[in-house]
């Protein structure tokens, strides 16, 4: 109704007269009637705005200018939707993108590790049956069969030296016993206090002496078992590790060997060229671990030499001195090499409870 009557209002003709005044028209009430109307109704509409306020959900963005069509309104609403969706569709495709190539990396993995273990248990029980040639390199295999003959007779020592510090211990502890009974027997029979006396003088220093040279054995025993457990052990670690590069050099070897003697064609020239550069990769590292074990079982002899010259020395004097009754040489051994025992009453355990 409010739009017939501003379409009426706006194609009415005002008549002016010749003094630029308009004229009076039946038709004015309606106009001014018309007018009030819409002033009611856009501050009723104005006024609905204020309370309500605007929903940002349901705001509505023009394409077009002012009063455009219904048809170039989007609702934000849509719009924040679209957005949602798409950003979480592209976080959900990353993740999976992610997952699918950690999948196949490892399938990769697997499918290396697969392919090179039936290579190489292929040559091992080829070599064992007699039917696969191998490398050797006689010189080199022989100074490790040197080297783990040499690692058991030192284990032997080892074990043989042990055995002696445990019984030595047992009789210092003995000793120490027997020092204070004849002590206690001293105080308490007359008449045999001087020969109670000078037993259990005998005794203390036997035991005093005997205490100093568990500390020369104890230290020769830790020196010994750093090198067998230790440094021949890691020298031994080099070892199979250079074994194992040598199986795998011999299979991919064998491989390229099998696949010359093949057809030539397009397919084989490829299969060949890839095993050609396999095996080009295996002889490398077989190499650089040959060259490793000469390095460590060169600096392992020279280290065995310098360690033993002065375990052997020590043990020797120790014993020596112990048994002679010499005990400043006993002593005096144990300041050479720098050896320090722990004090009496100490809390922390006898180097036996170590061991």
């Amino acid at each position: 109704m409010t739009d017939s009557i501003m379409s009426k209002a706006a194609t009415m003709e005002i008549p002016i007269n010749s003094n630029g005044d308009t004229g009076t028209l039946a038709e004015d009430d309606s106009l001014e009637q018309a007018a009030k109307l819409q002033w009611n109704l856009d501050e009723k509409d104005l006024q609905q705005v204020m309370v309500s306020g605007p929903n940002l959900n349901e705001t509505s963005i023009v394409s077009g200018g002012y009063g455009g069509t219904a048809e170039g309104i989007i609702p934000t609403s849509s719009i924040k939707g679209s957005n949602m969706h798409h950003s979480s569709s592209s976080s959900s495709m990353t993740a999976e993108e992610v997952t699918r190539g950690v999948a196949v990396e490892k399938l990769e993995t697997m499918k290396k590790w697969g392919f090179n273990t039936y290579k190489c248990t292929k040559q091992m029980i080829s070599e064992r049956f007699g039917r696969g040639s191998r490398t050797v390199d006689l010189e080199l295999e022989a100074q490790i069969e040197v080297l783990r003959d040499t690692k058991k007779k030192y284990e032997s020592v080892l074990r043989l030296a042990r055995a002696l510090t445990n019984h030595f211990y047992n009789m210092v502890q003995t000793q120490h016993a027997l020092g204070d009974t004849f002590a206690d027997l001293s105080q308490k029979s007359p008449e045999l206090r001087d020969e109670f006396g000078y037993n259990a003088e005998t005794q203390k220093l036997l035991c005093k002496n005997g205490e100093t040279l568990l500390g020369a054995i104890n230290f020769f025993v830790s020196s010994i078992n750093t090198l067998v457990k230790k440094t021949m052990e890691d020298t031994l670690m080099t070892i199979k590790l250079y074994e194992n590069a040598r199986l795998e050099f011999d299979a991919y070897r064998s491989d390229l060997e099998e696949l010359s003697l093949g057809p030539r064609d397009a397919v084989a020239m490829a299969r060949i060229d890839a095993a050609q550069q396999q095996y080009q990769v295996q002889k490398d590292k077989y190499e650089r671990l040959r060259s490793d074990v000469i390095i460590k079982l060169k600096f392992l002899e020279e280290n065995k030499v310098k360690v033993m010259h002065k375990q052997l020395l020590l043990f020797h004097n120790a014993i020596s001195a112990y048994f002679a009754g010499n005990q400043q040489q006993l002593e005096q051994t144990l300041k050479q090499f720098n050896i320090k025992l722990r004090p009496p009453g100490a809390d922390k355990p006898s180097w036996l409870e170590e061991q």
